[in-house]
């Protein structure tokens, strides 16, 4: 058995201390999106849940969207986009900025895991009338060069990687706000601007009918993605 000289000890004890100090300092500053999700970070970001849920399922009255089960790289190129101005929002721009880069992509990653609510799994009821909407989502409007939105945001509106999200069991009124905002140029973060020259193309009851149409499609559980 060889024996250390005692300054050699002291010397290895003195790194290994050195490297459980930094590992906690890491760990430390690891941000809890879980926390964050239901309390907030205590710096002006408010708790998501106020808004989201505690489900991350949305408040589909109020027009705010289900976050669970999203893409991690959309949910944080999202908010990225709020925090740089690239997508507005009197609510989220002040909450996204007061989250740190590290806060936001916890909190895309925390959502990104939560399994699909019932509620939306199931879809909002079919409104009536929805010949128009279902037209739109599933062949589009060539005539006015408006692709079908399946075409990108897949069967059904189930949402395509991280660039296409889901459309598919969304508050209608959620879906609906955005297409305004692309058409305000408020929301410019879109893949070559697709979204601003289609949303162009469409009138206010072109907007009211694709909405409905895909928030009464049922969202995909976990697990079911084709």
């Amino acid at each position: 058995m060889i024996t250390l000289p005692s300054h050699a000890r002291r010397s290895r004890f003195g790194l290994a201390l050195l490297a459980l100090v930094a590992a906690q300092g890491c760990a430390a500053a690891s941000p809890d999106a879980a926390v964050i999700a239901r309390q907030g970070n205590g710096k002006g970001a408010l708790a998501c849940a106020t808004c989201h849920g505690v489900d991350g399922g949305g408040q589909a009255a109020a027009g705010f969207p289900r976050l669970a089960g999203l893409a991690a790289a959309y949910l944080e190129r999202q908010l990225d986009s709020y925090a740089d101005g690239t997508r507005s929002g009197p609510v989220m721009a002040p909450m996204a900025n007061a989250l740190t880069r590290d806060e936001r992509h916890a909190l895309a990653g925390y959502y990104s895991r939560l399994s699909v609510p019932t509620a939306a799994a199931n879809g909002a009821p079919t409104p009536n009338g929805d010949a128009l909407g279902q037209e739109l989502a599933t062949r589009g409007r060539w005539s006015k060069q408006v692709p079908a939105c399946i075409a990108c945001h897949g069967p059904q509106g189930v949402g395509v990687g991280a660039g296409f999200p889901p459309l598919a069991g969304q508050p209608a009124t959620y879906i609906a706000n955005q297409l305004r905002d692309w058409q305000a140029g408020t929301r410019k973060n879109d893949p070559l601007d697709m979204m601003r020259r289609i949303s162009l193309a469409l009138d206010a009851p072109d907007i009211t009918a694709v909405s409905e149409w895909f928030a009464a499609q049922p969202a995909v559980l976990k697990g079911e993605r084709p």
